[in-house]
């Protein structure tokens, strides 16, 4: 901008680029998770992007990481990481059988069980020996 234009023709100058300057706003849409049937608000380009990953599925960033946790698990049990569609047919299909068991009366009950189930799962599995294993310091 010009210091030698008086101050009104400055003002009106900025004025006019601060006008014209827009922001735009993605779209949001309610989005049902094909494997725990929670709904979502998110971005189309999002959820694009999940659907590429997982053959035209969305499911929320929960079941997301339990598909990654099953991929993870088969490498453990079986030597073999199996793919990702597989991974996700198993968590759908854990998710199915959830529930077709005994649905609680509320939603918040259902997330309660659903991380319970979760959790007793995650603590039943094998560990993984890191080589920090405690060794006497006479051997």
């Amino acid at each position: 901008m010009d210091v030698s234009m008086p101050k009104e023709t400055q003002l009106s100058f900025i004025n006019e680029t601060t006008a014209t300057t827009t922001v735009e706003v993605e779209a949001i849409s309610l989005v049902k998770c094909c494997c725990c049937e929670l709904m979502e608000e998110c971005t189309q380009g999002y959820i694009a992007s999940v659907q590429e990953r997982y053959e035209s599925n969305w499911i929320c960033g929960l079941c997301d990481e339990a598909v990654k946790e099953e991929r993870l698990k088969s490498q453990r049990d079986m030597m073999i990481m199996i793919t990702t569609n597989e991974a996700l047919k198993r968590h759908m299909k854990f998710c199915q059988q959830f529930r077709s068991s005994s649905p609680p009366n509320k939603a918040s009950e259902e997330y309660i069980l659903v991380m319970k189930h979760i959790l007793f799962r995650t603590l039943d599995s094998p560990r993984k020996d890191h080589g920090f294993n405690c060794r006497s310091l006479a051997s």
